[in-house]
């Protein structure tokens, strides 16, 4: 208390007894501003990823850490074109974007769209799957592969290229989800191997072809089961999904010859937004993201690649090295004309 008084009358006698100054606005807005950033607990995500897949993740993140996290769901595509829109009107509402593939990222970080991401959380994940730039970080990994139905196919009617799907023997026999945000990446890399026309001939002999389409993956897999087609074009992890709940579920997948485009592996990835005004909880998250708990959950309930050394890859996935063995060569940094590829679907007729 004294120490109190004293300065107080200190203060009164340097000013004429008028009393001590107020603080300005200035730096009263910058306390507050600083003081309401440090006990912010929200965050606000755009999601490319399912509700039903991430949920999971996102409460148990909240649980940890104490941050709740608003969400917005929606397919990976729209969701970067919506976010590179408000980024040229300077009105970015979320903090992360958590997208499907790398793509999406690739287009976001091309706008300007992300902030440096930490090296060393950038090192923790497989060199071949890294940013070079250090703007986005992959969670999880993926490939695509050919389903089929076992007992109405034989091992030599499984075709050897993505390509040979454009012949009579699979007229009207194959299921693909041109609206699908893993397709639509597929089909970049199509673009980046193979080139355009080539890619463009591949779409509309499917096309003609008679190649039925379905909304999403988990739908091709069903129709497979159902009877409705023979072959599909799905990532792996759709079926275990399957298998676990029934080992005898009417479908089998496997990979086209080695190296074929159709054998594309992908990753899932999130970038810190520019303008977040949650920078610091979205930090927070990305590094959860990374954590031996959440990749466990990843690999263990998703059925995809972990991005961490210390974390096993679930028992029914092929090893990692030994699936890159059988990967295409495409650099995923190259991924990012979504724009060109989505105007392709569309020339071609598709939705």
């Amino acid at each position: 208390m004294k120490r109190f008084v004293v300065g107080l009358s200190v203060c009164m006698l340097a000013l004429g007894m008028a009393g001590c100054p107020k603080p300005s606005k200035k730096k009263q807005n910058q306390k507050t501003t600083k003081r309401t950033v440090t006990k912010s607990k929200t965050l606000v995500i755009y999601s490319g990823r399912s509700k039903k897949l991430v949920k999971p993740i996102i409460e148990m993140f909240t649980k940890d850490t104490g941050i709740k996290v608003k969400v917005k769901f929606g397919k990976t595509a729209q969701l970067a074109l919506l976010l590179n829109e408000e980024i040229k009107q300077k009105k970015v509402s979320a903090d992360l974007f958590w997208s499907q593939d790398a793509g999406a990222l690739g287009l976001l970080e091309q706008a300007g769209a992300f902030a440096k991401i930490d090296d060393k959380l950038i090192k923790k994940t497989p060199s071949f799957l890294q940013n070079k730039s250090g703007l986005w970080v992959a969670t999880s990994g993926r490939a695509r592969v050919i389903a089929y139905a076992p007992k109405k196919v034989k091992k030599d009617d499984i075709p050897k290229s993505v390509f040979d799907l454009t012949k009579p023997k699979y007229k009207g026999k194959v299921g693909w989800a041109p609206t699908n945000a893993s397709f639509q990446a597929f089909v970049t890399a199509m673009r980046v191997s193979a080139g355009e026309a080539k890619t463009k001939a591949w779409l509309e002999g499917m096309k003609k072809n008679g190649a039925k389409s379905y909304p999403k993956n988990t739908a091709i897999v069903k129709a497979i089961a159902a009877g409705e087609v023979v072959y599909g074009l799905p990532n792996h992890y759709y079926l275990l999904r399957f298998k676990t709940k029934d080992a005898n579920y009417p479908v089998a997948q496997t990979f086209f010859a080695k190296r074929d485009i159709g054998n594309l592996v992908n990753i899932a990835g999130a970038g810190l937004l520019k303008g977040g005004k949650n920078a610091a909880n979205a930090k927070t998250f990305l590094t959860y993201l990374l954590s031996k708990k959440a990749q466990e959950y990843v690999t263990q309930k998703a059925f995809e690649y972990p991005m961490i050394e210390e974390v096993k890859a679930n028992k029914l996935l092929l090893p990692l090295k030994d699936l890159l063995n059988t990967a295409p060569t495409v650099e995923l940094n190259k991924l990012r004309d979504l724009k060109g590829t989505l105007k392709l679907l569309t020339s071609v007729g598709l939705p």
